[in-house]
C-alpha cells in the first residue's frame, strides 16, 4: 500500500464516514464491486477519500489508489456517482456512467470501484425565536438541511426572523458572512426601514442588495407557519439553482513514466527536475524517473 493510504477495515471506514458526515465534511466512498485476477482487491473492499485527497481503507494496491483518488476528487467537484474500471491498456471500453483508467502495472488485473461522493447538506442559520423561526428550523431539518443559530458556523444561507427585535443588528452580522442567501422576514415597509438603518451604519448598496425581503415565495396573505413554508420553498429553489455544491475541480498532472493522469495532492509523489515539478502515480514511477529522467523528459 502506498504511503498515501491508511489501512482500515471495512467497518472502520464506515465509522469514519459517519464521523465526517456528522461534522459536515465532504468525502467519497469507494467500494470494490468487481475483480478479475490477478488483483489484490476483493469484492466489498472499501475506502474513503477525503476532500484533500487522502485515502483511508483498501481498494487494491498502489496501482489502483491513484486512479481512485483522482476519480473521487472529480466526483466531489461534479457531485456525481460513477463506476471506475481500472484495467490493463486496451483491456476495456467505457460506457454510460463508467470511467476507464488504464494501468500499466503488471501485477494488477481488472478492478471496478463504485465512486460515491458524499456532499454535506446545506447549513442554514435561522436568527430569532419568532413563530416563523421556530417552524422554519423544524421544516428545514425535516427536508435534510442542517440548522444552526450561530452566524459564525459558516452557514450557506441565513434567515433573519426576529420580527423587529434587533433586525438591523442581525442583518449586519449576516452580511458580514459569505452566506449566499440572506433573507429578512419582514413587510416591505419594515424592510425599507431596516435597510435605511444599515445605510446609516455605512453599508454600501452592493452589500445591501444581498438582502432578500420579504423572504420567501409570494404566496399571498399567510399565517406565521405558512410564511416559514414560503421561506423554505425559496431556499430549496435557491439551492437547486446553484447546481451541485462540491469541491473545486482537482489539479491534475500526467505521470511522465506510466502516462497515468494523477490528482495533485499533498500525498502525491513528485520529483523536481531543472526547476520543474513532475508528479507520479506512486513511489515506483517517481524513483524510475529520478534515476534517469532523460528518457521521459521528451514525452513530458
Amino acid at each position: 500500500m502506498s504511503a498515501a493510504a491508511e489501512r482500515l477495515d471495512r467497518g472502520s471506514v464506515l465509522v469514519e464516514a459517519g464521523r465526517l458526515a456528522a461534522d459536515g465534511g465532504s468525502f467519497v466512498l469507494a467500494t470494490v464491486t468487481s475483480v478479475r485476477r490477478p488483483a489484490s482487491a476483493r469484492i466489498g473492499d472499501r475506502g474513503l477519500v477525503t476532500a484533500d485527497g487522502k485515502l483511508v481503507g483498501w481498494v487494491g494496491g498502489a496501482c489502483s489508489e491513484p486512479a481512485v483518488v483522482r476519480e473521487a476528487l472529480r466526483a466531489l467537484a461534479e457531485g456525481t456517482t460513477r463506476l471506475l474500471r481500472i484495467c490493463p491498456p486496451g483491456g476495456s471500453e467505457g460506457g454510460e456512467g463508467v470511467v476507464v483508467a488504464e494501468s500499466a502495472c503488471a501485477s494488477e488485473g481488472t478492478v471496478e470501484v463504485l465512486i460515491e461522493p458524499q456532499l454535506p447538506q446545506p447549513l442554514l442559520a435561522v436568527v430569532g425565536d419568532s413563530p416563523v423561526a421556530i417552524t422554519l428550523r423544524k421544516l428545514a431539518v425535516a427536508v435534510g438541511w442542517r440548522v444552526t443559530s450561530d452566524l459564525a458556523a459558516g452557514a450557506e444561507a441565513v434567515v433573519v426572523a426576529t420580527m423587529g427585535r434587533g433586525d438591523a443588528e442581525a442583518l449586519d452580522a449576516a452580511l458580514a458572512t459569505p452566506a449566499g442567501y440572506v433573507g429578512l422576514v419582514a413587510s416591505a415597509k419594515r424592510a425599507g426601514v431596516e435597510l435605511a438603518a444599515l445605510r446609516e451604519r455605512g453599508l454600501d448598496e452592493e452589500t445591501l442588495a444581498r438582502v432578500r425581503s420579504p423572504a420567501g415565495l409570494d404566496l399571498g396573505p399567510l399565517t406565521q407557519p405558512e410564511i416559514a413554508v414560503a421561506v423554505l420553498a425559496e431556499l430549496v429553489a435557491w439551492r437547486h439553482s446553484r447546481g451541485p455544491v462540491g469541491a473545486g475541480q482537482p489539479v491534475e498532472a500526467l505521470d511522465p513514466v506510466c502516462g497515468m493522469t494523477v490528482a495533485v495532492t499533498a500525498g502525491t509523489p513528485s520529483v523536481e527536475q531543472d526547476g520543474v515539478t513532475y508528479w507520479f502515480c506512486g513511489p515506483g514511477c517517481a524513483s524510475t524517473f529520478a534515476r534517469d529522467p532523460a528518457p521521459y523528459l521528451a514525452s513530458a
